[in-house]
């Protein structure tokens, strides 16, 4: 036995001083087993598994955390998505109203009010879209984009190439990065 065993040694005896013997291993019982690396090599093992253990919930507890936030983020920012599916009807009738006036009639004094009226109502409606994310797709001239439109006809032409959309027959909308509808649009083919 080494100074460093011996020194050990008396260092546990002084702290089981005063321990009840029944608390207390028999020490005469480990004595005829040979000391080897086997016991501390399986207790090494279960420590090195549960430190994976450890670090796998960690990972996962952090992925939870990720995800909660990115749901909250996205919650914020499309809250109003049903709402601003519906309003777009309020936009595509404040449309029809101002095309059902013709262009010579605009400027008739009993006309002139409420033209100028659903004007400014379309602007400010158009301004409250732009304040939260909701943009109109740009569809005409454009190719046929499906992600964003969606073909209703194919009108024969060799004005426009086809897959092109020549006519926009109800607008579409993003609210950010998010089709919110799409454009109802008919494209070109080729005439037979």
């Amino acid at each position: 036995m080494n100074e460093n065993d011996k020194n050990r040694d008396d260092a546990i005896e002084k702290e089981l001083d005063g321990v009840p013997e029944e608390y207390l291993d028999n020490a005469e019982d480990d004595e005829g087993l040979p000391e080897d690396d086997n016991g501390m090599a399986a207790l090494l093992e279960q420590i090195e598994a549960a430190k994976q253990e450890v670090l796998y919930a960690k990972a996962d507890t952090q992925n939870v955390r990720r995800r909660m936030e990115k749901e909250v983020a996205d919650a914020r920012a499309y809250a109003a998505t049903g709402f601003a599916r519906d309003i777009l009807s309020v936009a595509d009738n404040l449309k029809r109203a101002l095309d059902a006036v013709p262009e010579d009639m605009r400027e008739h004094s009993k006309l002139e009010g409420l033209v100028a009226g659903i004007e400014a109502t379309q602007r400010e409606l158009e301004k409250v879209f732009g304040q939260h994310g909701i943009s109109r797709i740009a569809a005409m001239g454009m190719p046929l984009d499906p992600n964003q439109h969606s073909a209703m006809m194919e009108i024969p032409t060799a004005d426009a190439e086809p897959g092109t959309v020549v006519q926009e027959m109800q607008s579409g909308y993003m609210i950010k990065d998010r089709l919110l509808r799409p454009a109802m649009v008919a494209v070109a083919k080729k005439p037979d």
